[in-house]
């Protein structure tokens, strides 16, 4: 087993955690974090495997989480949040950058897409959802480019459904 397949497994563990209440979804993304900033992995410049372009995706929404959760500190001046909020757009940037690789690397197929329901009045209308039948992999995004790509690819259901984990998405952090 590769350094990337030990990562997906280990995740996938904290996923179950969560899932059986035994983790929150803070301490689940924190842990991830700490996985994917202090393993011995990536982030790979060539992403030139599914699992790559993956594993890219995980690391850049881990570290995006993470800038987004520090900025909002209260007794923080508006300098460094906006520095901080600055470097969370810069890798969720780095996401879709990934997202995309690895959609055209499977040429789009077996993949479907839509906008997710949300609670959040922010992302409702804006965060869809990607869904990977074959690997079962589940990914979201607000990417305009994206979007257009996905349509583009006659891909994207214009439609708004319950996200496939619904109760991660709609839970708060």
């Amino acid at each position: 087993m590769n350094a990337i397949q030990k990562y997906f497994k280990y995740r996938q563990s904290l996923i179950d955690q969560y899932a059986k209440g035994d983790m929150t979804k803070r301490e689940y993304l924190q842990r991830n974090y700490e996985a994917v900033v202090y393993g011995d992995i990536g982030p790979f410049r060539n992403m030139d495997t599914l699992e790559k372009a993956l594993f890219n995706y995980q690391y850049y929404n881990a570290l995006a989480k993470e800038m987004k959760t520090v900025s909002t500190a209260r007794d923080m001046e508006y300098e460094l949040k906006r520095d901080y909020l600055e470097k969370s757009n810069y890798y969720y940037s780095r996401k879709d950058r990934a997202t995309l690789a690895a959609l055209r690397m499977l040429d789009f197929r077996g993949v479907e897409a839509y906008f997710v329901k949300m609670r959040s009045k922010f992302l409702n209308g804006k965060l869809f959802e990607i869904v990977i039948q074959e690997e079962n992999i589940i990914l979201h995004s607000t990417s305009s480019l994206i979007l257009k790509c996905l349509r583009e690819e006659g891909v994207f259901r214009e439609e708004r459904r319950k996200s496939v984990i619904d109760d991660y998405v709609n839970h708060r952090y």
